[in-house]
């Protein structure tokens, strides 16, 4: 695992990544159709590196992680959930007009 760069999981290892992480972790909805999907990849990149140690991002792809999209009710995508001690405590559905200080906004108050 690259410091600093989103890490791809799956329902396979979502619960170990996502749900045991000792840090905050915000989690990428997305799918390799989905244009503000694509749009969002470079702002995850830069939060990736920008609170790398503080916050873990993941990517999961809705198309090939099913079973933890629907547990999760993901309906549209992007969506992003902010996870902490393995429970969801924010989320930010679509890309929003200032989407790097709307993310920053909502995972700032879950850093230690």
């Amino acid at each position: 695992m690259e410091a600093g760069k989103p890490i791809k999981i799956s329902d396979e290892n979502f619960e170990e990544e996502a749900l045991k992480s000792e840090i905050p972790v915000l989690v990428d909805f997305w799918a390799t159709w989905c244009g503000p999907c694509q749009m969002a990849g470079p702002v995850l990149e830069k939060i990736a590196q920008e609170y790398a140690g503080r916050l873990k991002v993941c990517k999961l792809n809705v198309d090939e992680g099913r079973q933890t999209a629907t547990k999760y009710g993901i309906m549209s995508i992007p969506t992003l959930n902010i996870y902490k001690n393995g429970e969801v405590v924010d989320r930010i559905i679509g890309v929003t007009p200032g989407y790097e200080a709307d993310i920053k906004g909502k995972i700032e108050p879950h850093l230690e």
